[in-house]
């Protein structure tokens, strides 16, 4: 009995750690939801609401970089992802895939700057996460297959809308490319492994419950939530799924990247 009761404190123990690493590591998503529910509720004077926003966003990366929480390294990967996903904004907004309907000084073709903050937050996820919980992965696919493979699933959010979609497809291509593969995390002293997919499963879910939140504050709405707020179809957990595989896959490119540069033969931190 005592061996059971030490174990149920030790797991309890265990999630308590992984849970207070995952917030630390969403600090960033955290701050931009807490303006987000500030704005609704209580109109901030002599400034558009987009346009705050974005101020909390920009002191948001200065106190993460001045008190060494994101490293310039990780502000360089945060700031490709940042104009990633401004420019699928600026095109989804221009087809009407959805909207942003308050007014805003730093707003271009519909879209607020502020936004690519919100794609720019779960690079920043990605980065703390992998330092926080020193992940590896093994069965990780050639740089030219997962660089190909992100390239395609970003295009395809581009051309979805006049051929034919093949993210079913791209979803199928990911049985060959990651199915080996398996990242390993640590909590405390103990390590975990989690098949990559999963993994990407969880997190796309997890954006999307943010996703119906942000909707349900009225930052920006879907045309079904015009007339009234209706949850985000659960399809688009597919389209959070593809879109956090580009952000790994940036991340870890970036990094082998790094350590080709520099000469360094060593890939333990990426690759094991």
């Amino acid at each position: 009995m005592q061996t059971i009761a030490n174990k149920s404190k030790f797991m309890l123990l265990q999630l308590i750690r992984f849970g207070w690493g995952q917030a630390l590591s969403c600090m960033f998503a955290v701050v931009i939801f807490a303006a987000m529910a500030f704005t609704h509720f209580i109109e901030v004077p002599f400034i558009p609401r987009y346009d705050f926003l974005l101020l909390v966003c920009i002191a948001m990366q200065w106190i993460l970089i001045r008190t060494k929480l994101e490293t310039i390294d990780e502000l360089k990967v945060i700031i490709v992802f940042h104009l990633i996903g401004l420019a699928l904004e600026l095109y989804k907004v221009h087809i009407g895939s959805w909207s942003y309907p308050a007014e805003g000084w730093l707003k271009f073709g519909g879209v607020p700057i502020y936004s690519g903050f919100m794609y720019a937050s779960v690079a920043s996820y990605v980065c703390q996460a992998w330092r926080r919980f020193h992940l590896t992965i093994s069965g990780w696919p050639p740089p030219i297959v997962s660089v190909a493979l992100s390239a395609a699933i970003y295009l395809n959010f581009f051309t979805n809308h006049y051929v034919y979609d093949i993210r079913y497809f791209l979803m199928l291509a990911l049985l060959p490319v990651f199915g080996r593969a398996v990242v390993r995390f640590t909590v405390g002293s103990r390590t975990y492994a989690m098949p990559m997919i999963v993994s990407y499963l969880l997190i796309g879910f997890f954006i999307w419950i943010a996703e119906n939140i942000s909707t349900y504050l009225k930052v920006w709405k879907y045309p079904n939530q015009e007339a009234a707020w209706h949850v985000v179809h659960w399809g688009k957990i597919g389209s959070w799924f593809l879109l956090i595989i580009i952000s790994v896959i940036i991340v870890v490119e970036l990094k082998r990247l790094k350590e080709t540069l520099n000469g360094s033969g060593k890939r333990s931190d990426i690759i094991s």
